[in-house]
């Protein structure tokens, strides 16, 4: 997924009034594969909102938002609102990942993981990038502990230089280590 800003507007008629020839405009933050897709969204989430679809409107802009500092792990807290199965129901999620497109990625996958649910009835409502003190989640929690290490077990040492060392050994490794 990429974040878009798609920028439209109703179309401008010309035989109109002043109010009709500049049309106010409208920005949207969508999440979507590609460019083609950010635009269907917007219309779509334009003609829920407002009395606007394609052919009466016209995108003025669209622009990729990416990420300024991606190199160390964020938390993100994302609020969607999906359609199951039984109705409509309001969520909100968190995730540890470097970019918010990460997340929104882990989001998906999630959701059609344990709620079978699909890409087009998950509208995300609003995201952002919150502090440790703010998470609630146990599976994000779990994260902020000092002197956090990960071992490695059942790794198997190999020798500096291949060359020297035979494809097939008579013993099998030792791969658990203390």
């Amino acid at each position: 997924m990429r974040l878009y800003q798609v920028v439209g507007r109703k179309a401008p008629k010309a035989d109109g009034t002043e109010e009709e020839q500049n049309p106010p405009a409208y920005r949207m933050k969508l999440f979507a594969p590609n460019e083609v897709m950010a635009k269907s969204r917007f219309w779509y989430f334009m003609h829920q909102m407002r009395k606007m679809k394609k052919t009466t409107g016209e995108i003025l802009d669209v622009n990729e938002i990416t990420e300024k500092n991606d190199r160390y792990v964020k938390n993100f807290g994302i609020w969607i609102k999906y359609n199951s199965r039984s109705g409509t129901h309001n969520m909100y999620r968190e995730y540890r990942s470097t970019k918010l497109t990460g997340a929104i990625d882990r989001m998906y996958d999630d959701m059609a993981g344990r709620h079978r649910s699909r890409n087009k009835s998950i509208q995300i409502i609003r995201t952002a990038a919150i502090s440790p003190k703010q998470c609630k989640r146990v599976s994000t929690t779990q994260f902020h502990k000092d002197g956090l290490k990960f071992p490695l077990p059942h790794r198997i040492q190999r020798s500096a230089t291949k060359a020297t060392k035979s494809v097939f050994s008579a013993n099998r490794p030792n791969t658990h280590f203390q």
